[in-house]
């Protein structure tokens, strides 16, 4: 009998096994695929928070937009801050150990409770923040937060996470937790365009970083989770901002607080006191500014910056462009890069001129609906080694900063006090006048036309004869012209342009006799211009380029980007320049002098005044021995002024009697043995005989003394009056001083003769 047989194993059809197979090789792809990923991943990240530094710390510190601070100097020289300067980000960088010991520790407290322990990054915040929100939030550390602070990386996204953590991991291989610690607090808005917790500590508090309290270390603190919501100078620090909160500010300060005890940081007596400490912000009405609050900013209020203010900025930022920086480099610099800037003024002396200009003390009375229409003035004062002390470039309250200028930027007719500069310095430094030169008070022919005339009409007379000393001190416009036919108009212009530094007349104003000889330029000049040339008469003949700072820094202080270095240039020599300085003394001492009793009280005082033909402008440059000061006053537009005397010598001695107030009694170096003063002979100008009946002082140059008179007989008579010299500290009088000559008869206009000048 056949045995049966087994029944064979079925088998699976070969279709489902080839499906097997390749799923299987699908998922060993798959895996394959996720190893290798993994193992770039996990390779990258290795080599990312291992390798070089991602943030340079450094770099951030001096790019980041950091507030510009201008410094002035005290009494004792030290310098003191004068005022902030800064664009969008207010923000002074302050290193950890010049702030309050409880300030990072509020922070810690109440931001990163684990930051001493983590590497970077809380893996339990973040774990726990990805799991509730899927990145969109992700228990951020400060180091995280840092990094926000300096990329402005605050996307919500899987990559701008993932990097943020990678560039935490690898600044801490890099950078110590106090490092750290510093730098986030002096990157993190805190509100009221506070950038950094020192403008925050001036801003609300009104005190140094260094010297806040517990309690107002925490109440900062409590700011930074919303600063536009938790700003107590907007919302009142023990309530809501609106319906949505569920905390104030007092209540995240309180939180603050209570975690610094639970984390060990503070005791319990610490707690208690710091919550029921009054806070005192600079709004409230028991707030009493600080010594540290040096500007209406830090107080809440806008500041107006002083023209002094705006003259630094405007001169710092053309000074960078001429290191080769662009405009928009020097503009951000100067408003973003944490400059350090010191000034040159002197704040005595500035606040006297603010003074008397915003109040306009001594001014002419005047009634005028719209404060536009009122007279305007500038003044520029300076020493006479190029530092500007004082500065205003208007009349009246400043109402907006880097408004106009007028002391540097208005370029207004001179008048006669351009003559020192175009006429009598050129010709007593090429020998062609001296103090008792006799010249012919008489007009010049001009295109057909006789000009110009003195104040009043006066032509003067082909036969009058008068010193150039005479002629400066009463202002004749005669005389200049006849001066300036002798010496020509090239060595005239050249003076004033090259020698002393006017930048502002035009070729125009090289061809014709009335721009050099009375002042009557195309265009004109301003006071800062008028000041630094002027100060070569008490200088011994040595220019100075003005300046209103003496060096610029970076915010460290340690890198020196523009530093002022005056060197003098010897435009005349010093025996011109004290000659030049004894004329221009008779025009407060002479009794015909049309600055006769504007003199400095006490001090001897030169000068020269100025009024254009149309009495549009009136002029009054002048120095001491410590000072020199130029002055315009006029009107925004063409408009005669009608106050009697000289409005720009009364502005001048009401503020320079003020600045000279207990200084010492000072007198002018003569700078040079080769001036002599020698007696000459009223009737013909030469060094005086036995013989001359009518004598007079003046200065001279050794080099070009006068001959010797060998009798008046002959000579030409002086139609001078005999006078003594009077106090230069007189105030004027209508009975004193004759009123400045206004105006004259103009030629006709198919003339291209030019008009007689006022003085």
């Amino acid at each position: 009998m056949r045995k049966k047989t087994s029944k064979s194993v079925k088998r699976k059809p070969l279709k489902e096994r080839r499906g097997l197979l390749a799923f299987l090789a699908v998922c060993f792809t798959f895996l394959m695929i996720g190893v290798i990923c993994c193992s770039y991943v996990l390779h990258n990240v290795i080599k990312t928070v291992n390798g070089e530094s991602l943030i340079d710390l450094d770099f951030y510190r001096q790019n980041q937009d950091q507030t510009t601070i201008i410094y002035a100097y005290d009494e004792s020289g030290s310098p003191v801050e004068f005022v902030r300067v800064h664009g969008s980000e207010n923000r002074v960088w302050v290193e950890s150990e010049n702030m309050s010991e409880w300030l990072g520790k509020a922070f810690v407290a109440l931001e990163d409770k684990r930051f001493e322990k983590h590497s970077g990054v809380d893996w339990i915040r973040t774990i726990g923040g990805v799991a509730k929100s899927r990145f969109q939030q992700g228990g951020s550390t400060i180091t995280q937060q840092l990094i926000k602070n300096l990329t402005g990386e605050n996307g919500r996204t899987i990559n701008r996470k993932y990097n943020e953590i990678l560039s935490a991991l690898n600044l801490e291989k890099h950078y110590d937790k106090p490092t750290i610690l510093e730098a986030y607090l002096n990157t993190i808005y805190l509100g009221e365009g506070c950038y950094g917790v020192k403008t925050a500590a001036e801003k609300y508090f009104g005190k140094d970083v260094k010297d806040l309290n517990l309690a107002e270390c925490a109440c900062i603190a409590a700011i930074t989770q919303s600063p536009g919501i938790y700003d107590p100078l907007m919302y009142p620090i023990n309530e809501k901002a609106s319906e949505k909160q569920s905390m104030s500010l007092k209540d995240r300060q309180v939180m603050c607080l209570k975690m610094m005890l639970e984390q060990g940081i503070i005791t319990n007596e610490q707690c208690n006191e710091a919550v029921n400490y009054e806070l005192v912000f600079t709004n409230s009405e028991d707030y009493v500014p600080a010594e540290i609050t040096v500007n209406k900013e830090l107080a809440g209020e806008d500041e107006i910056w002083s023209y002094y203010i705006d003259y630094v900025i405007s001169s710092v930022i053309e000074d960078l462009k001429a290191a080769g920086y662009s405009n928009y480099e020097a503009t951000r610099m100067l408003y973003s890069g944490g400059l350090r800037i010191y000034s040159a003024v002197d704040l005595k002396i500035q606040d006297i001129v603010e003074d008397v200009y915003e109040n306009r003390k001594n001014f002419p009375t005047e009634a005028v609906k719209d404060p536009k229409d009122a007279s305007q003035s500038a003044i520029t004062i300076m020493d006479y080694s190029g530092r500007v002390v004082a500065i205003c470039g208007g009349a009246g309250e400043k109402t907006e900063n880097r408004s106009n200028n007028r002391a540097v930027s208005a370029v207004r007719q001179p008048g006669s006090s351009i003559k020192p500069l175009t006429i009598y310095a050129p010709a007593i430094e090429e020998n062609f006048i001296t103090w008792s030169s006799k010249i012919k008070n008489y007009g010049i022919m001009w295109d057909g036309e006789l000009w110009p005339q003195n104040y009043g009409g006066d032509k003067g007379s082909p036969n009058s004869y008068v010193t150039a000393q005479y002629a400066l001190s009463i202002s004749y416009n005669t005389v200049p012209a006849q001066i300036l036919m002798m010496m020509g108009f090239e060595k005239s212009f050249g003076f004033v342009t090259d020698n002393f530094h006017i930048t502002t007349l035009s070729d125009q104003d090289r061809y014709s006799p009335s721009p050099l000889a009375t002042g009557g330029t195309s265009g004109g000049t301003t006071t800062l211009e008028m000041a630094a040339a002027f100060a070569t008469f008490g200088n011994g003949g040595k220019y100075y380029k003005p300046y209103c700072y003496y060096e610029v820094t970076d915010s460290s202080g340690e890198n020196i980007i523009l530093k002022t270095n005056p060197e003098p240039e010897q435009v005349i020599s010093p025996e011109t320049s004290y000659v030049m300085n004894q004329l221009l003394r008779t025009v407060f001492t002479g009794s015909a002098g049309t600055a006769r009793g504007y003199g400095v009280k006490g001090f001897t005082t030169f000068g020269k005044t100025g009024t254009t033909t149309d009495n549009f402008d009136r002029w009054c440059v002048a120095g001491t021995p410590y000072y020199v000061a130029a002055v315009w006053f006029g009107y925004d537009y063409n408009k005669q002024i009608m106050a009697s005397g000289s409005p720009a010598g009364r502005i001048f001695k009401t503020i320079m009697d003020r600045v000279h107030e207990g200084l010492a009694e000072k007198s002018f170096d003569q700078f040079s043995d080769k001036v002599v003063q020698r007696n000459y002979c009223t009737r013909t100008g030469l060094l005086a005989s036995s013989s001359c009946p009518s004598t007079a002082v003046g200065w001279y140059k050794m080099s070009n003394l006068p001959a010797t008179c060998a009798g008046c007989s002959g000579g030409t008579p002086s139609e001078e009056p005999t006078e003594k010299p009077t106090s230069s500290s007189e105030e004027p009088t209508s009975a004193q001083t004759p009123p400045e000559p206004t105006s004259n008869t103009p030629p006709p206009e198919s003339s291209s003769a030019p008009p007689a000048e006022g003085e």
